[in-house]
């Protein structure tokens, strides 16, 4: 029995849900319209006026594993279109520096080159000094395209150099005692 599963979805009244035929569930709201296909699976989702529910048409190990997934999903898509997700990043370390060059972020964090990423679709960015902003409506994209910014050049145990998330806690390490 799926605890978040079985727990009914209200939907805010900005939002709208509709369901299709071959299982797609698209959702709208103030900030933009999100999509995603339900159709893997034994599972329904049933959109009854302004509640969602997320029901398993059997007790398949398939069906199990997909009904909480399902219901966050549902939950996420729900809540981006309606308030939207942001992480937020720091950078820290001498010279260390990003900056937007048209529709994309370039990056010189101690390598012999920048690093150019390319910001995705539904993705805005915004750059300050040593912060970053990253904000979508999708929490799935937000979220790796964050984390494949931080893998560029993760901090370091021993100054504490490179990209963290805001209010990450990087466990530091001692270094070589004189002896």
């Amino acid at each position: 029995m799926s605890r978040i599963g079985k727990k009914e979805i209200t939907v805010p009244e900005k939002v709208t849900l509709q369901k299709n035929d071959n299982g797609v569930l698209v959702v709208k709201g103030p900030l933009g319209e999100l999509s995603r296909d339900f159709s893997k699976g034994n599972v329904d989702v049933v959109v009854e006026d302004n509640k969602v529910s997320v029901v398993p048409q059997d007790n398949s190990v398939l069906s199990r594993a997909l009904w909480g997934t399902y219901a966050s999903h549902i939950r996420n898509m729900i809540e981006g279109v309606n308030t939207g997700f942001e992480k937020k990043l720091e950078i820290e370390g001498v010279g260390y520096k990003w900056a937007m060059k048209g529709k994309d972020i370039e990056l010189s964090v101690g390598f012999s080159h920048t690093v150019i990423k390319i910001i995705p679709e539904g993705l805005t960015i915004l750059i300050e000094k040593n912060g970053m902003s990253v904000k979508g409506i999708d929490k799935e994209l937000v979220g790796s395209f964050a984390a494949d910014v931080r893998a560029i050049k993760k901090p370091e145990p021993y100054k504490g150099k490179g990209i963290r998330y805001k209010g990450e806690v990087i466990r530091r390490k001692q270094g070589k005692k004189a002896v």
